[in-house]
């Protein structure tokens, strides 16, 4: 991203590596911590709580940074020669030369380390549950290879938060908690396949499946679907939880936020595809806000 601080003030040495952890494309972390800031909120209101737990929420947002560093590094180690055949990529550390695989390795096991000392504050059941993230994360950036719609992986893998700030309160899965996964996962493929319409024609070229390409001309009814199903599951969340008018009206404006995003989707619109990718960040905020609040009034009621 030109003119981020990684670029302009962070040394010289250290910007491959920040880059490698993405640290110049905040939205990454964004969308990889919002889920788990649902849960949270969600699960404030299933106990009755003023508010989603402060320190969950803190600890929370250090993985997401962390995790989503760690994740991209992994990707781009596993996707070196595909990302030299893609404009976009090409310029990226391992493919560019800026960084050698073993440094990449070496870098993506301090992130590691930094998210599993997060995952360890948690309780039993919640350690458990993080752990078990790391399935999805790691098939990933083969699926591309093998698969025409690797959005589903990913969605699995990204969607990963939805679970546990639910279990870090009650250390149990519940049908909330796997509601709103299911709701985040449908989320995910909805807003990476916006995001893959950037890259079709470089796709096309270098034989990388995406789910941009499979649904081609049908683009936005396959989004629409996958975002009409994602409201749809979280509403149901909510409402499991017991959320009150103030949660379902912050589900609904993100249903009307996905909904201007599918309006606004054209095909093979790169520079438009990545400005509503990344309006994900507000949508996934209305919700939380949304469920934040409901969980606060009622316990001022």
């Amino acid at each position: 991203m030109a003119g981020h601080w990684v670029d302009r003030r962070a040394p010289s040495g250290w910007r491959p590596y920040l880059r490698l952890a993405r640290i110049d494309r905040p939205i990454g972390w964004w969308l990889l911590l919002l889920p788990c800031w649902w849960s949270a909120a969600l699960a404030a209101i299933a106990a009755d709580r003023a508010f989603p737990d402060p320190v969950h929420c803190l600890l929370f947002l250090i993985g997401a940074v962390a995790m989503r560093g760690a994740g991209s590094t992994y990707n781009d180690i596993a996707d070196r020669d595909l990302d030299a055949q893609v404009e976009r990529t090409r310029l990226r550390p391992l493919p560019s030369g800026q960084v050698r695989t073993r440094q990449a390795a070496l870098f993506l096991l301090a992130q590691a380390l930094v998210g599993l000392a997060v995952l360890c504050q948690f309780n039993r059941f919640a350690i458990l549950v993080g752990l078990c993230s790391l399935a999805p994360v790691a098939v990933y950036p083969f699926m591309k290879r093998i698969m025409s719609m690797p959005q589903f992986v990913l969605g699995l893998a990204f969607a990963w938060g939805a679970l546990m700030g639910w279990v870090a309160v009650f250390p149990r899965l519940d049908p909330p908690a796997l509601l709103l996964y299911a709701g985040a996962v449908a989320w995910i493929v909805g807003y990476d396949t916006i995001y893959a319409v950037q890259d079709i024609e470089d796709d096309e070229i270098a034989g990388i499946r995406s789910s941009a390409r499979l649904f081609g001309r049908r683009l936005k009814a396959a989004v629409g679907l996958c975002y009409g199903l994602a409201s749809l599951l979280v509403l149901l969340a909510a409402w499991r939880a017991g959320a009150g008018w103030v949660g379902l009206l912050g589900v609904a404006a993100f249903a009307g936020h996905l909904a201007w995003q599918v309006y606004g989707l054209r095909e093979r619109d790169g520079a438009g595809a990545l400005r509503l990718f990344r309006s994900n960040r507000d949508a996934g905020l209305i919700l939380f806000v949304g469920l934040a609040a409901d969980a606060l009034v009622r316990a001022l009621s």
